[in-house]
């Protein structure tokens, strides 16, 4: 694991998952249709606990001044601060990696509980799977 620190707050539109993990796959698909991944903004995935033993997730894309197909979108802001970050690559080829890479982060007592686990995606074939420390 390393720490890496975002400067900034990110701003994303989001596509809810009509349950997880089967509709993952489903909202990223519709965020895809909208932007293409071609190296001009950041795509992630965003879950969460709702509190009722059930994960909320969702599929997004940096939102970016100007964004019109986004207009009418859920946004959701990754906080800037620092972050625990583990790195997986080739992910398809083991995508239970992820949630398990995330239960091992979630577990350490640095992290703020608050948080969400954040996907990044930063290519086509692997992700940084982050969770913010608390301050």
């Amino acid at each position: 694991m390393q720490t890496i620190n975002l400067i900034s707050d990110i701003i994303v539109a989001c596509v809810r998952a009509s349950s997880f993990p089967d509709g993952v796959m489903g909202a990223h698909q519709q965020v895809h249709q909208l932007v293409p991944f071609d190296g001009s903004r950041r795509f992630f995935g965003i879950s969460y606990s709702s509190g009722k033993g059930k994960i909320e997730y969702m599929a997004a894309a940096e939102y970016l001044p100007g964004d019109q197909c986004f207009e009418n979108f859920e946004k959701y802001v990754i906080k800037k601060g620092n972050y625990l970050l583990v790195e997986i690559r080739d992910f398809r080829k083991d995508v239970m990696a992820i949630g398990q890479t995330f239960q091992a982060m979630i577990s350490r007592p640095d992290i703020d509980q608050q948080g969400a686990c954040i996907e990044w995606y930063p290519n086509l074939t692997d992700v940084h799977c982050m969770v913010q420390l608390a301050d």
